[in-house]
């Protein structure tokens, strides 16, 4: 299994973000098998570019490219009030939450700058206009019915076959988190194009048939 450079594996502890250290190993060996097919590897939800730092560093070490989907105004439950919310990220001049200086800040801490492709735009926008086949989508974006069904319609038929599809914060029991990722997981296997490959705490990875 692949793992991070200590350096890389630093900067992403470093940066802003909610994935623990185990599930990012697990998306860091995804990226890199998937990164073998040469083509790109795409994430939806940036937030500040912790787990941006590894598909960066796994699309580096393949010779290809990770692009990184986001409005950066946060997702629903990073708004004042809500458990994630951090107001430092929040852009004083118009009140909003703007997590785009933060990311760039990590990436260029990580020294991989070169390596990513940022989208600013919102995640179904961005799908309706993007052609080509991916070697990896990472759908970690916001966790509403709405917008996960939205990603997963979106970016799921354009992972190439044989590339991954890797999905975070699964949780079969309520109790532990939200429900729409792990709808979208059971959509996915349910289809016939999925089959699973590996599960790390709340995070799955599928390969498609």
């Amino acid at each position: 299994m692949s793992v991070p450079e200590p350096e890389i594996l630093a900067a992403f502890e470093g940066a802003k973000g909610f994935m623990p250290v185990g599930e990012g190993l697990a998306l860091y060996a995804a990226a890199c098998e998937a990164a073998k097919l040469g083509l790109p590897l795409l994430e939806v939800g940036t937030y500040c570019g912790r787990s941006t730092v590894l598909l960066a560093d796994a699309a580096r070490r393949a010779g290809t490219v990770a692009v990184t989907v986001d409005h950066h105004r946060g997702s629903e439950e990073q708004q004042p009030g809500w458990e994630y919310h951090d107001e430092t990220v929040v852009d004083p001049e118009v009140g909003l939450m703007d997590t785009l200086p933060t990311f760039r800040r990590t990436l260029r801490k990580a020294g991989l700058e070169e390596h990513v492709i940022a989208v600013v735009g919102r995640s179904p926008q961005v799908a309706k206009v993007w052609a080509g086949q991916l070697g990896l989508v990472f759908v970690d974006g916001g966790h509403t019915d709405e917008h996960a069904g939205n990603d997963y319609e979106g970016w799921a038929p354009k992972v190439a076959p044989g590339g991954l599809l890797v999905i975070h914060d699964v949780f079969p029991d309520p109790a532990d988190g939200g429900q729409a990722p792990y709808r979208i997981y059971l959509r996915a296997l349910e289809s016939g194009d999925f089959d699973e490959v590996s599960v790390t705490e709340s995070l799955r990875v599928l390969r498609r048939v």
